[in-house]
């Protein structure tokens, strides 16, 4: 899989201003939409947040993978964004999350979003990757974490 293409140097923010789950997603949902890959952002927010109700995204290690397959979204595209100080999640290891990936997928995309769950999730079980991560500095540092 290659992450450049479903993430992009304009869906990223390096400083997330939220300081709860709903605001971060919030935050990764307008990157999406001002960045053409969803067309509804309420619409949209909505099955990230039945998503969240179902269980919680934060996977532990100081990471969230929000997700959402619906007709709000155009392609399949990820959002990208560190909470320096780190947000409640209701993570899985009871610990704040500080790098939290968006992943929007259209409703007629097969299994696309798992895969995508898959390739992020495999290669932030290391702690390298993810400390590199989380002292990127610009888009060619994420992608060389990756």
């Amino acid at each position: 899989m290659e992450i450049g293409k479903l993430l992009t140097q304009d869906r990223i923010s390096f400083d997330l201003q939220g300081r709860n789950k709903e605001e971060v997603i919030d935050e990764l949902i307008e990157i999406l939409y001002k960045d053409g890959a969803i067309k509804d952002k309420e619409g949209f927010k909505l099955a990230v947040m039945k998503r969240e109700e179902e269980f919680s995204t934060g996977i532990g290690y100081g990471i969230g993978i929000p997700h959402g397959k619906s007709e709000a979204v155009y392609q399949a595209a990820i959002a990208f964004g560190i909470s320096k100080d780190g947000i409640n999640f209701n993570s899985m290891d009871g610990q704040p999350v500080n790098l939290i990936f968006l992943i929007a997928v259209p409703n007629k995309s097969d299994d696309i979003h798992l895969k995508i769950l898959s390739f992020i999730s495999r290669r932030l079980m290391h702690s390298d990757v993810r400390d590199k991560l989380m002292k990127a500095q610009n888009y060619e540092d994420i992608l060389e974490a990756f």
